[in-house]
């Protein structure tokens, strides 16, 4: 089944999410020849419609020429031809007014909506005109999707000029008869931000264009445009949009850009023109009459253009308000800037748009009774994490402003900044605008993308689901990628490449490269270090093997969207494993620490030979765009410089001489006497393994003697040159049942070191069923659940890959009221203990904000018929809780539970409030280590 769609869609078109009309081979003798023996069709655009639209379809003649090789002709009069494509604005087009006057185009679905547009074919539509194929749009904006719906069928990226991908070339192109494709987007306003732009975007933008000029912004008109986007909040650091270049206003409204300015750039004006003009202190209490005067140059100066106009006021550079601030002086400087905005744009608010920014304390303000007229868009914030802090209440939902959303994909601030790489799972970013689109704000997305191209895959899903929601349920995320990596690099990679773009920014959401250290991953527990390196090497692998068999015009792309982020995180991990294990070694005396200090140094120099790469790459397109710093933080602000952490040297004596470290343990025999492995387990059936290291300059010999015959060793005597790894292993077979202990003896020239080797195998091992205590816990991933019980009228979801070890269960309708134990909505895990006492049960979810006002999101644990212990995900307020779980990328809460008996017990999680993410649980019997993503999952018996 696989090998036939990979064939179908080698002929067919593919754009994401929407049902393909375009092939490049005839269906029908009434397709629509778009490109056939060498002709292209004419487009027919009326020179009266927007400029915008007319320049739209300037794009779409040479996407046609991108992809075939042929130009057509694009016509302001009558069309010409037995195929055609028609294009225009209902009331702009007096072409398109007569086909739906005439009955060949019905219409009456599409006026009056927003942004809408049709695409059909039509036969003989115009005397002359054998087949033509329509796009009518609503408005300017609705003409010009449909314009770009077209390109991106017949094979055109929306990132063509922004990652360099190239279309599949095709002689012919149809499209198919009897093509009827209708849409209009669910959010009004949808948009990016260009924000933490330096150094990055601007070094780029100022050495290709000589700043944030017209030239800059046209590229980024487009991209915004092509991707179903509406709205822009432009780069305001070191710049000024309206004010830098006059051109940059105009081509916005021209190309049908929605101009607004960010969170803190009220009434218009850049925060840069107050540096520039402003006089006295950014204070209205004492500056009144001068912030007056600033801001009506800021309406005067958009005045005619589409905008939506920031309304309040924060402290001078972001900050909070002085400390004098009250709610009555920020409801009159609102007030003060209605007046400003009916005197010179219309008296009547409800025509002009305007959105108030609830940021960070301006939130609090609003907790604190402070109010705008309702007719004032509420732009609600997550915590500049990922995490919305607030959704509109039902009655809030009856303002006529509406509601919208302020996201972020990269920030500057505590805990740390991340602004390098994609860092932003998808399946996180759908889950929180899942929440808000069905607590219906819905007017306004925006994101914070950083220097936008290192977000190429998020800021596209961001804008896809902003458009309709309802077309991408959880279900469908991961074909989401699958059909973004086909369009993008074709149908015979995509599912490979849709896996290992979901996995490294998975990698990377459970732990920012920024807030890296040596020890994030535990270099001792479970492996964790060597795992997650060994995770982002073997996506690298993946990757690298499919960047070679790529042709060579697709490399730069896929370079770009595939390898390079993949490589980057894979380096940067690989570098703070290495400097941890470097340390590790230094403590233990051994002689490889030298070696690992080597490595760490050629990692790196690793890390900085990709960045020039990138910078090179294409005759260097895109030089300076990786030169965001991301190594050596210690606070949360960035270091000026790429800093290599800190490694340690030995110095080795000439003699050899024999070390000895375990799995589980830092300390290492001589210094180290009791040694002790973790237990071999029946159920688990994984080897452990013992290093033995050299601590001189010369080759040590070794040999190991095992307890007892059935204990299997790989290696029972050689040499050590500097490490050699001795994997321990059991014949279980022959492991007499109720056997708790075994030994190894390691001899070298300094002694004989001994090794515990706990064992478990217990005599009624046949019956357990569930998941198994190993190790003295139990973990599970929250979707390997044994039962799922429901609530009427509810539901459980599964979110794939929305967690750092697997993904996430949730509850819908996510509007719901809240449950109590007795509704019912809980999930149940078949679990094996063996032995009775106290355990702790861990649940780690997602660490997702109160988003309505009220007690917090709950949910509660009980063991077998105990009764359920709640947990309250917001009990604790405080801003350290805070930076912790938006550093670990989840929150981890504990119960104490007793266990009267061992044997088979049954572990119950209710989700309580709708909202709550379930990734893992672990039920720890006094056995859990140290780690950062906890125990791997246990066996589960069946």
């Amino acid at each position: 089944m696989l090998l036939v769609l990979l064939l179908q869609l080698g002929t067919r078109a593919q754009a994401l999410g929407k049902p393909p009309f375009v092939a490049f081979e005839r269906g029908g003798l009434d397709a629509v020849e778009l490109v056939a023996k060498g002709r292209a069709a004419p487009i027919y655009v009326d020179g009266n419609d927007h400029a915008g639209v007319l320049r739209a379809a300037g794009d779409l003649q040479a996407d046609v020429a991108r992809v075939s090789g042929t130009k057509p002709a694009l016509l302001k009069n009558a069309p010409l031809g037995i195929d055609v494509v028609i294009v225009g604005t209902l009331g702009k087009s007096a072409l398109i007014d007569g086909l739906a006057q005439a009955g060949m185009l019905d219409v009456a679905a599409l006026r009056g909506k927003w942004e809408g547009y049709l695409i059909r074919t039509v036969t003989n539509p115009l005397p002359g005109v054998q087949r033509a194929l329509v796009i009518a749009g609503s408005d300017k904006r609705g003409t010009i999707y449909g314009i770009y719906e077209l390109s991106e069928q017949i094979g055109v990226s929306p990132w063509y000029w922004w990652a360099d991908v190239p279309p599949a070339r095709h002689k012919a192109i149809y499209a198919n008869a009897g093509t009827a494709v209708a849409d209009a987007p669910v959010v009004q306003y949808r948009g990016i931000f260009l924000n933490d732009e330096a150094p990055a975007l601007t070094g780029w933008a100022k050495e290709r264009y000589g700043g944030y000029n017209h030239r800059f912004y046209t590229k980024v008109f487009e991209l915004i445009l092509r991707l179903r986007g509406n709205y822009l909040w432009p780069a305001m650091w070191d710049a000024a949009f309206f004010n830098d270049d006059p051109e940059n206003g105009r081509l916005a409204d021209e190309y049908g850009i929605v101009m607004g300015t960010s969170h803190h750039e009220p009434m218009m004006r850049a925060h840069k023109e107050w540096a520039r003009y402003g006089k006295g202190p950014w204070d209205y209490h004492r500056n009144e009459g001068v912030l007056k005067d600033f801001w009506r140059a800021g309406i005067e100066k958009t005045q005619g253009f589409e905008k939506i106009v920031t309304l309040g006021m924060r402290g001078d550079g972001d900050e909070p308000m002085s400390r004098d601030a009250n709610v009555a002086l920020l409801e009159k400087i609102v007030k003060d800037q209605r007046e400003i905005i009916a005197r010179q744009i219309n008296p009547d608010m409800k025509q002009v748009p305007q959105l108030w920014a609830l940021y960070k304390e301006v939130q609090e303000y609003y907790e604190q009774g402070m109010r705008v007229p309702d007719d004032v868009l509420l732009l609600w914030c997550d915590d500049n994490w990922g995490n919305i802090r607030r959704l509109p209440t039902p009655e809030e939902r009856k303002r006529s402003g509406g509601a919208g959303i302020y996201y972020h994909f990269d920030y500057v601030g505590g805990p740390r900044n991340y602004k390098w790489i994609n860092v932003t799972p998808l399946p996180k970013v759908w889950e929180q605008m899942h929440l808000a689109w069905q607590y219906d704000a819905t007017q306004l997305w925006i994101v914070n993308v950083g220097d936008l191209k290192p977000m190429e895959v998020p800021i596209e899903f961001f804008l896809s689901y902003a458009w309709n929601p309802a077309a991408w349920p959880a279900d469908r995320l991961q074909e989401y990628l699958r059909l973004w990596a086909t369009r993008e690099f074709g149908a015979r990679d995509a599912p490979e490449i849709a896996d290992i773009v979901a996995k490294y920014a998975k990698y990377n959401g459970r732990r920012r490269p920024e807030m890296l250290a040596p020890d994030t991953y535990s270099l001792v527990n479970y492996d964790e270090a060597a795992r997650v390196v060994a995770d982002y090497r073997a996506l690298e692998a993946r990757a690298e093997r499919l960047y070679a068999a790529q042709p060579k015009e697709r490399r730069d792309a896929f370079f770009q969207l595939v390898l390079h982020p993949v490589k980057a995180a894979a380096i940067v991990n690989d570098l703070y494993a290495t400097v941890g294990m470097n340390r590790l070694y230094a403590q233990q005396g051994r002689t490889a620490t030298n070696d690992m200090a080597a490595r760490a140094r050629k990692l790196f120099a690793d890390d900085a030979a990709l960045t020039r790469r990138y910078h090179t790459m294409g005759g260097g397109k895109w030089n300076h765009m990786m030169a965001q710093t991301h190594l050596g933080y210690t606070y949360w602000q960035q270091p000026p410089r790429n800093v290599m952490p800190a490694v340690s040297e030995v110095q080795v004596p000439p003699a050899g001489e024999l070390g000895v470290a375990v799995e589980g343990s830092a300390g290492a025999w001589p210094e180290a006497r009791d040694l002790k492995l973790p237990a071999l387990d029946v159920f688990e059936r994984r080897p452990r393994h013992v290093e033995l290291f050299n601590r001189g300059g010369k080759p040590v010999p070794f040999t190991v003697r095992t307890s007892d015959p059935w204990l299997l060793i790989d290696k029972p005597s050689g040499t050590v040159d500097k490490v050699q790894r001795i994997a321990v292993d059991a014949r279980w077979d022959e492991v007499p049942a109720g056997v708790t202990t075994a030994q190894l003896l390691v001899t070298g020239p300094n002694g004989t070191a001994k090794i515990d080797v706990p064992l478990h195998k217990p005599a009624d091992a046949a019956r357990v069923r569930g998941f198994v205590e190993t190790g003295g816990v139990v973990a599970m991933e929250a979707e390997h659940y044994a039962r799922a019980v429901a609530a009427p009228g509810r539901e459980w979801l599964n979110v794939p890959d929305h967690g750092r070890t697997l993904s996430g269960m949730t509850t819908l309708p996510v509007d719901a009221p809240a449950l109590s134990p007795q509704d019912g909505m809980r999930l149940e895990y078949d679990v094996h203990l063996f032995s009775r006492g106290d355990v702790k049960v861990h649940v780690t979810v997602a660490p997702t904000l109160k988003f309505q006002p009220g007690q917090g999101l709950r949910y509660a644990v009980a063991l077998d018929d105990g009764a359920p212990q709640v947990v309250n995900l917001h009990a604790d307020g405080s801003e350290k809780w805070w930076e912790k779980i938006v550093a670990d990328g989840a929150a981890v809460f504990t119960t104490g539970h007793a266990v009267d008996k061992p044997g088979a017990h049954v572990l119950k999680v209710w989700a309580l409030d709708p909202g709550v993410v379930l990734q893992k649980i672990v039920v720890d019997a006094g056995g859990m280590k140290a780690s950062y993503l906890g125990p791997p999952e246990s066996p589960r018996v069946r």
